[in-house]
């Protein structure tokens, strides 16, 4: 099971590499975009998708725990350093790709948060 979480963690990193090299060559950036924000997208649905049907258990959890621990973190700091300076270096379009999903994020929270299942 421990191998199981392993193996759902590089398989949403995987995917979210290959999706933010694919969204850069379609914006014409030479440059992965987002590619570490997709993974992480991939690995909270997919593991609540898992929760959801019964088949994510604890020790498949802690698979995906162990790595995010340590390497999720050294991952996000290294393309976040990288992305600033391919915007930088790449003009106006990738500052904003940046910028502008940041700025929504925070306009959805509230809304998000009214929608949130009261405990």
């Amino acid at each position: 099971m421990l191998l199981r979480g392993v193996a759902l963690l590089a398989a949403c990193f995987v995917s979210g590499q290959i999706l933010g090299e694919t969204l850069g060559r379609l914006l014409g950036i030479q440059a992965n975009v987002g590619g570490v924000g997709f993974a992480m997208l991939f690995l909270i649905l997919s593991q609540n998708e898992l929760e959801k049907r019964g088949l994510f258990h604890l020790e498949m959890g802690e698979g995906v725990h162990f790595w995010s621990k340590m390497y999720i973190p050294i991952i996000v700091a290294m393309s976040s350093v990288q992305n600033v300076r391919v915007a930088f270096s790449n003009g106006l379009l990738a500052l904003l790709a940046g910028i502008i999903p940041v700025i929504a994020c925070l306009a959805l929270m509230p809304l998000l948060s009214k929608l949130a299942p009261k405990d």
